[in-house]
């Protein structure tokens, strides 16, 4: 039977599946952040220990400071425990710990292809929503919750297998167009809910010519679409990006685990099923409007009008985000004013990101408080070895520690209410930024028009 690169990871990793469709999958990496120390607890109350203590990764990542590298710098007491929880439960299980000190450490959709973890046919899980991210790779990544318990005491984990659907981007990309404006297309056009119960594989043209930075970006919103994993078959590119990484293959095995890789791709009469075609020439600078990923726009276009929309609950759901994000029907997209700025997440903060936004930011000024945050330790060694830091600092940013940080805003980053954020994060719910916080989703290089102009900006008319 012809096969996708989902089915043949898929069944790689299969050790059985029961009556009622669900499969046990073995799991290859585990990471996790900080949230985890209810897990742990029912491991522990229940008497069980970690199966494979040498695959799990502890990371601290989304209470984490911004603005300090000790635990003294977490903004309270409550942040402080839940970060030594963590690094307590390390010791306790003698699983590999990146707390505040560790030089390898960041948020974990990072780390995980840094570490050469996520590498082409693993399988790698987190217990959080965007390990899609690392689908990038070639790797089958998804987030787990409520099974995570059961995934630390037997390094497995019950599935029931997803259907697939097909994304293909063809064409060429757009002067200023970034993988963010391509996610956020792609996004507008399948819906919030239309990958649901899906796995997503990306093709096309625009795929294969993005960085492995660029993939990321794009497999990291597959779950705002409602999708299980977001892949992207290995290429050269993919090859050359594990190579020497610490967890990549040995140098004597580099040569077999290469002709594995390469038979990780989707047979030609595969079949999928659901299939997206989008044009990557038609593909602008987007920014989001609403409370929804999908409410997403060519900075070009005017505030949408809910009197448009046919449908009655569309259309009040769109009054409903209008009235959230104090907008008016027709208003142009372009004279919505910011407030502050945020540069990072797992979507936006790895090198490529951040050299995006420098090339925008230097030389000029921002107008409103903008924070840039690197995703890890590595990218902000990077960043500060090309001298990306001064960039920022000299435009006026604060130049943050690595972590989540605003995105989310567990360590204390914020957004005041009603203030409006332009935001290169993946989510724009309400209050997730912070309660009663507006946010709009956009690109780095977007990001650091809004900060230069105090308003959502077309890039492409300062580039």
């Amino acid at each position: 039977m012809p096969r996708t690169l989902f089915d043949k990871i898929w069944d790689q990793h299969a050790i059985t599946t029961n009556a009622a469709g669900h499969t046990l999958l073995y799991i290859d990496w585990l990471l996790f952040a900080e949230s985890t120390f209810a897990d742990f607890e029912v491991l522990r109350n229940d008497g069980y220990s970690v199966r494979r203590p040498a695959q799990l990764f502890g990371i601290a990542d989304h209470y984490t400071p911004s603005h300090g590298t000790t635990l003294a710098d977490a903004v309270d007491d409550e942040r402080r425990n839940i970060i030594t929880t963590l690094e307590r439960n390390a010791r306790r299980h003698g699983f590999e710990y990146l707390g505040l000190g560790d030089p390898r450490r960041g948020i974990q959709h990072l780390v995980g292809p840094e570490q050469g973890l996520a590498q082409p046919g693993v399988i790698v899980m987190c217990a959080d929503s965007h390990t899609a991210t690392q689908g990038a790779l070639g790797a089958l990544a998804f987030g787990i919750g409520g099974e995570l318990t059961h995934a630390f005491a037997t390094q497995t984990v019950w599935q029931r297998k997803p259907k697939q659907m097909r994304v293909t981007v063809d064409g060429k990309r757009g002067y200023g167009v970034t993988a963010k404006d391509v996610i956020l297309t792609i996004l507008a056009k399948v819906g919030a809910g239309g990958a649901v119960r899906h796995a997503i594989e990306y093709a096309g043209a625009v795929i294969r010519d993005m960085s492995v930075d660029e993939r990321m970006t794009v497999c990291n919103m597959s779950i705002e679409m409602g999708a299980r994993a977001g892949t992207v078959a290995p290429d050269d590119k993919t090859y050359a990006y594990v190579h020497g990484r610490p967890f990549a293959p040995a140098p004597e095995d580099w040569d077999t685990a290469l002709a594995y890789w390469r038979t990780l791709t989707s047979d030609p009469d595969a079949v999928w099923d659901k299939e997206v075609t989008i044009s990557g020439d038609q593909i602008v600078p987007m920014v989001t409007w609403g409370n929804s990923p999908e409410n997403s726009l060519s900075i070009k276009d005017l505030v949408p009008t809910p009197a448009d929309e046919p449908d009655a609950q569309r259309r009040l759901d769109m009054q409903r985000s209008l009235d959230y994000m104090d907008l008016k029907p027709g208003m142009p997209l372009t004279r919505i004013a910011i407030d502050q700025v945020f540069i990072g997440s797992c979507t936006n903060s790895r090198i490529h990101d951040l050299r995006e936004a420098a090339a925008v930011l230097n030389g000029r000024k921002t107008v409103v408080p903008t924070l840039v945050v690197p995703g890890s330790m590595s990218v902000k060694r990077e960043a500060e070895a090309e001298g990306l830091h001064r960039i920022f600092i000299e435009a006026g940013c604060t130049w943050g520690e690595p972590g989540c940080s605003m995105c989310v805003s567990l360590n204390g980053d914020t957004v005041a209410p009603g203030k409006r954020c332009a935001s290169t994060s993946n989510r724009n719910f309400r209050g997730r930024q912070g309660p009663g916080s507006r946010t709009h989703l956009m690109s780095p290089p977007m990001a650091a028009a809004a900060a230069i102009t105090g308003k959502l900006t077309d890039v492409r008319e300062l580039i």
